[in-house]
């Protein structure tokens, strides 16, 4: 279901930057770098970081109540001039009202005309202190009191970078404003008037030139509704894609893969374990889905330890009972071999291997073996979906920890087979905003239930300073001959991070507890790296320091202790998959987050998450909570890909209509029996929403 090419009223905003007026090749890069684009409408998107406020008129007494810093208008009156002896030193003004005197400091004069003594003046500019007095130093505006409403009493501000002033962003805007059309609305008018929003164009006006506010005195909630539209706009756009895209993979031809059951009966009997309700569903969509004569492509959403491996061999037997090969491919060799072990011990049916380690002989062997379809199940890195691997007949393709791998990579290999049915797990809980915002286009299983098998496991906080007493308790649990992980950020010093480097604190270790303790990082070498790991998962070392490298595919059920260093420098999914190293066996496990002293409030809010639960699901809803917007910069957000407008705060507030709105749209296409209209074309084109990635992100 493609898009067409983007509609006529669209080509003003499609133009490049220097199609306006004023702006040459040289100001254009410079606004193409703080825009991410060389696109009129690039620029349009480029929303202001913040607003200065110069409605009030206050006295010069009241400035000693300001800030460094802060931004101070008043009105008034000119006492004398103090002429520079030196050109290094400013043009001194000095300045009074009826309620004290101010200073002002002019290091570049240029053009001003210097008014009067004893005339009046209305200056505007960031106040200093000097000596208990207060100053203005090269005010942003300094006009006779009679032209007191010639400059802004609300001025956006815009970012900025080397070279460029606010004076270029200001003309460019205007200019790029003037070239913004009257867009057909989009939106119902019921939503458009119970929020009372403004149009799109008006939007962004209010947004970029607040000063034409007609009630500038109420602007704060005209400027967040104006923010709130267009962030609907915006994720509106993701979600009618995402339909699309849906639609797309519903009504394309795939292959039905029924199977008989026999070697999923034999896996269940091998397994030894009552799967989880939680897995029962999802094999049970998964099997459906496989069943189906159209393409499978789902997302299976499991928490540490949930079991997802028991839910894809299933599938993985489903494919082959139809006749077809089942191939699951992982980030990390580690992962992979972990995986690997688990199919060909519990799989009834015959298994390979194939990374970029496996070499020679070996390696042929394999490629013999997945060709002739003497393999039922192939397993590996990103080896798989490289050129010279031919598959018989690859009927469902299985992709672990999908986000280390991109859509290339992942259509690739999909494409080693003819319409294979596609499953992506992650152990990484997705918070339901970013599954809606990120994943609508694919059918989504959840495991939220742990194996009974599984033991919880005890988190506690510890100040670094606290680090003696910690590695006293690490003695006495060595002692008692338990395993233990010690995971550091770093692998070596960093005159920039004061994280601790994961070979010194080897060696530090080393030297207290002696030989038992092993090393494992993602710059040693392959051989070297797994020697390390098997020798702690055999017990010849006891204590395991390591980097991430240990975050997925390392399964050591005697290991029982997790000390994470640092760890208000890890995000929160990845401390809770770290954690989900230890609590595999019978005994009870710990998990010990150490934090430095300094560590902000809102760190050890994030970490106490993980003490106060395990649930996987819970920490990332309420870690994206606490995150909200507080690290944006104005509307300019960071860590949702793709999302310009719509950040971290507005995002969850209308993920839901917008989904819902999406799919409004496309059932009145469906009923009115036409193409997607011109206005909804021009929405998802404005906000770069036509790609193939983006409509058939699922390969």
């Amino acid at each position: 279901m493609p898009i067409s090419q983007p509609p006529p009223l669209l080509t003003p905003l499609l133009e490049p930057l220097t199609s306006l007026s004023g702006i040459g090749p040289h100001h254009a890069s410079l606004l193409s770098k703080i825009s991410g684009g060389k696109k009129i409408s690039d620029l349009i998107f480029t929303l202001p970081e913040r607003y200065i406020d110069r409605r009030k008129i206050s006295t010069v007494s009241e400035a000693y109540s300001l800030n460094q810093g802060d931004i101070f208008t008043g009105h008034i009156r000119i006492i004398s001039f103090k002429k520079p002896t030196k050109p290094s030193q400013p043009f001194i003004i000095h300045t009074e009202d009826e309620t004290g005197r101010l200073e002002v400091a002019l290091f570049r004069k240029g053009k001003i005309t210097l008014p009067e003594i004893g005339s009046d003046i209305i200056i505007s500019g960031k106040i200093s202190f000097y000596q208990n007095k207060v100053s203005i130093s090269q005010p942003d505006y300094f006009l006779p009191w009679e032209k007191r409403f010639s400059f802004p009493q609300i001025e956006a501000v815009w970012p900025l970078t080397a070279g460029l002033f606010p004076s270029i962003v200001r003309r460019a805007m205007k200019g790029a404003l003037a070239r913004l059309p009257d867009l057909p609305e989009w939106h119902n008018a019921e939503l458009i008037q119970r929020r009372q929003w403004p149009s799109f164009k008006q939007a962004f006006t209010i947004l970029h030139e607040p000063e034409k506010l007609k009630d500038v005195a109420h602007y704060e909630p005209l400027i967040e509704r104006a923010k709130m539209r267009l962030a609907a706009d915006e994720i509106l756009a993701d979600q009618l894609c995402l339909a699309l895209a849906r639609r797309s993979l519903q009504q394309r031809s795939g292959r039905s893969l029924k199977g008989n059951g026999l070697y999923q009966a034999e896996l269940r009997q091998r397994f030894g374990y009552e799967p989880t309700m939680s897995q029962e569903q999802a094999i049970a969509e998964i099997s459906r889905d496989l069943a189906s004569p159209t393409q499978m492509v789902r997302l299976l959403q499991g928490d540490v330890g949930s079991g997802k491996t028991f839910v894809a061999m299933m599938a993985m037997l489903q494919a082959n009972e139809a006749g077809a090969q089942a191939a699951l491919m992982a980030p990390t060799e580690i992962l992979a071999r972990q995986h690997f072990a688990t199919i060909s011990r519990l799989c009834p049916v015959s298994s390979v291997f194939l990374s970029g380690s496996v070499k020679g002989k070996e390696r042929q062997h394999v490629l013999n073996e997945i060709a002739q379809e003497h393999a039922k199940i192939i397993v590996g890195t990103h080896a798989l979906f490289q050129e010279g691997v031919e598959f018989s007949d690859l009927g469902l393709a299985i992709i672990d920890e999908q986000h280390r791998f991109g859509v290339e990579q992942r259509i690739k290999f999909g494409n080693k087979g003819t319409n294979t049915d596609l499953l992506v797990m992650t152990a990484t809980p997705i918070p339901r905003t970013m599954q809606l915002a990120e994943w609508g286009d694919m059918g989504v299983s959840f495991l939220k239930e742990k194996p009974a098998n599984r033991r919880p496991i005890r988190t506690t906080l510890h100040d670094m300073s606290r680090l003696d007493d910690i590695l006293s308790g690490i003695q006495r649990s060595l002692d008692q001959g338990k395993q233990i992980f010690w995971v550091c950020p770093l692998i070596e010093n960093s005159e920039t991070q004061s994280a601790a480097a994961a070979e010194d604190r080897w060696a530090c270790l080393t030297s207290r507890f002696g030989p038992i303790v092993g090393l494992a990082h993602g710059k040693q070498d392959h051989t070297v790296r797994q020697e390390a790991l098997d020798a702690f998962k055999e017990g010849q070392t006891r204590l395991l320091v390591a980097t991430t490298v240990i975050e997925v595919g390392v399964d050591i059920p005697n290991a029982t202790i997790m000390v994470i260093e640092e760890a208000e420098r890890f995000g929160l999914a990845q401390l809770h998959q770290l954690r989900g190293r230890v609590g595999r066996g019978s005994e009870d496990s710990f998990c010990l987050l150490l934090h430095n002293h300094a560590a902000s409030f809102t760190a050890r809010r994030r970490l106490s998450l993980l003490r106060e639960t395990e649930d996987g699901f819970h920490i990332a809803d309420e870690d994206f909570k606490i995150r909200g917007g507080g690290d944006l910069a104005g509307s300019r957000q960071s860590g949702l890909p793709g999302f310009r407008l719509a950040d971290e705060m507005r995002l969850p507030l209308l993920i839901d209509s917008m989904s819902k709105e999406a799919e409004t749209i496309l059932l009145k296409k469906d009923q009115e029996n036409h193409k997607l209209k011109e206005v909804h074309i021009s929405l998802v084109h404005l906000f770069d929403r036509a790609s193939p990635e983006r409509l058939f992100r699922s390969g």
